[in-house]
């Protein structure tokens, strides 16, 4: 089995593209190790829009982040290592009053459509290579 855990965009398309060493969390874990990482199906116009506002102001927001339409959402998009989690980071990415699940050595993957849950969850081994789940992906 594989972990996985569902991120909602473009939290997910950030982290296995390098640029964001956090996951915050309002709860901890005591799982290390690989994670495949699934972009949930939720993703507004007007959240994804408040989200380019804020990383803009912040400075943390990549040129090459994909438009609103562009973002794929409701399936795999890439893998991560979980190596600690903390209440206290000095991650520009870190929110107050969160647990920090501390990410490494994080790589994107061809899209893969496949139906999220909440929290961690397992998947089999062979899902990358199986046929194409029959879950509804957004545009």
């Amino acid at each position: 089995m594989i972990p996985a855990l569902s991120i909602r965009q473009p939290w997910a398309w950030l982290i296995v593209n390098g640029h964001k060493d956090i996951e915050n969390r309002d709860w901890p874990t005591n799982f290390r190790g690989r994670l495949l990482i699934h972009a949930g199906l939720t993703m507004s116009r007007t959240y994804y829009d408040h989200v380019v506002q804020e990383l803009d102001g912040m400075g943390l927001l990549p040129a090459e982040l994909p438009t609103y339409d562009e973002l794929p959402r409701g399936g795999f998009v890439g893998w991560t290592h979980v190596t600690d989690c903390v209440q206290e980071h000095h991650s520009k990415w870190k929110q107050e009053g969160s647990w920090a699940f501390v990410l490494r050595n994080s790589n994107p993957i061809e899209f893969k459509p496949w139906k999220g849950k909440l929290n961690f969850f397992n998947v089999l081994k062979d899902v990358l290579s199986a046929p194409e789940h029959k879950e509804r992906a957004a545009p």
